[in-house]
């Protein structure tokens, strides 16, 4: 598409030279490209449709492992062990990004070099080739065409989509969250960056608050949240770190922004952030695509992550809970004791003890 609007663009400015008589042979030599990487790409996805039902099968005996004693219930083991294996998924993103990636670098650059070495589109420069060279040039030549003009129309029906259905919203709302946190110089033509915003607050609101009260504090921060809480602790002085603890949970710290953006959140910076801040623990689930542990080396403090959450709470009845417990996978982290306890952990770690109200005496 983009492409297109570059070619007629240039064909408008032009203005004297006329209408061309067709797509420019580049254009159509990139169309022709398009079946080859979505053959590569469903390859992509039969290996990891194959890996995650290995994934899946694995996770079930798991499961059964996890609840001895308890009487089986088949389905609700297959839920919970398929929760996982989808999970997982997310940690394969680089390796199929990679593969996406040098496909398409390698079919750009065959279809630049077939353009301009034989100046005609790729049907034509088949000819006098073999048969199957022949018909496989013409099949991905119009293919290719007809795939462009679907692949406008699965674009703005994936706009359309995510007004209507959650899963669509909560995707691109993922995406949202990811471009909008860096600042506007690394991608200038994306919307005004909010952490820009939300980080200084945040971190004015901590400092005066501790400067004021002399109180302690955790900063609880899940999924993009638990990004922002780190940025902001990162700019804290010494003085007022040390009367704050930090609590993430669903947290893509390493998972997400650890991989894709190592400069800024890779394990050396992360290993730096846990020896300022000491008090810090991380919560997560097998279930969650999102968040994940941090696996920050131990050494002479105590661990970030925490044994990851059961989820389900319970894996059948039980009195405090007389129906089948949800799967939350991202979600309601907080509704969890573990949440309770850990926040209690940390502020037990901490030296300065809470102030009381004020109009009140400590008691």
């Amino acid at each position: 598409m983009s492409g297109g609007v570059a070619q007629r663009v240039a064909d408008w400015l032009d203005g004297a030279g006329g209408a061309i008589s067709g797509p420019s042979v580049v254009l159509i030599w990139q169309a022709s490209m398009i079946p080859p990487l979505l053959a590569v790409l469903l390859g992509v996805a039969v290996r990891l449709a194959a890996g995650t039902a290995r994934l899946a099968r694995v996770e079930r005996d798991r499961v059964r492992r996890e609840h001895p004693g308890e009487a089986e219930d088949p389905a609700r083991t297959r839920a919970i062990a398929h929760a996982r294996a989808m999970a997982a998924l997310t940690d394969r993103a680089p390796l199929v990004l990679t593969v996406l990636s040098a496909a398409a670098l390698v079919l750009g650059g065959v279809a630049l070099a077939g353009a301009l070495v034989s100046g005609r589109s790729p049907d034509g420069a088949a000819g006098g080739t073999a048969a199957v060279v022949q018909i496989a040039a013409g099949i991905s030549q119009g293919l290719g065409s007809w795939l462009v003009g679907l692949g406008f129309l699965l674009f703005v029906t994936w706009g359309r989509r995510a007004y209507k259905d959650r899963g669509a919203r909560r995707t691109v709302g993922i995406l949202w969250d990811v471009g909008t946190f860096w600042p506007r110089a690394a991608h200038p033509f994306a919307p005004p960056c909010y952490a820009e915003r939300a980080v200084p607050d945040l971190t004015w609101r901590m400092a005066t608050w501790t400067e004021a009260t002399g109180g302690r504090l955790v900063l609880s921060g899940h999924s993009q949240g638990s990004v922002l809480a780190a940025a902001a602790a990162w700019q804290l002085t010494p003085a007022t770190r040390a009367r704050i603890a930090l609590l993430t949970y669903g947290s893509p710290l390493e998972r997400l922004y650890g991989r894709w953006f190592p400069a800024h959140f890779g394990p050396a910076a992360l290993a730096g952030l846990h020896r300022d801040m000491a008090c810090w623990h991380n919560l997560y689930r097998r279930t969650d695509p999102i968040g994940g542990p941090v696996r920050l080396p131990v050494d002479d403090q105590p661990p970030v992550d925490r044994p990851p959450l059961r989820d389900p709470l319970t894996y059948g009845r039980t009195p405090e809970h007389p129906l089948p417990t949800p799967i939350l996978g991202h979600s309601c982290y907080q509704s969890d004791p573990a949440f309770a306890q850990v926040r209690a952990d940390l502020l037990t770690r901490l030296h300065t003890e809470l102030p009381a109200p004020r109009g009140e005496s400590a008691t």
